[in-house]
């Protein structure tokens, strides 16, 4: 089972996490630290805006039936 957010560091450089429900009977958890990449973090918040626009997900309908039928010619 795999878990994974990104945390605010607070000022006396720690962290609190609390971990999902579906971790309460486990006894043991690994916890690897890893320092994030500001940008990175920015383009996976324009990723999730972009899987909720509208526009974005009209575009992607459109891709998939211009394809839909050159999927089947392949069988």
């Amino acid at each position: 089972m795999t878990f994974e957010k990104t945390y605010e560091v607070k000022k006396d450089n720690r962290i609190i996490i609390k971990l999902p429900e579906r971790f309460k009977s486990k006894k043991q958890v690994k916890v690897i630290i890893e320092d994030v990449d500001d940008s990175r973090q920015e383009k996976i918040k324009l990723l999730r805006k972009a899987s909720k626009d509208p526009l974005f997900l009209s575009d992607i309908n459109e891709i998939n039936s211009d394809f839909a039928d050159s999927d089947y010619e392949l069988l």
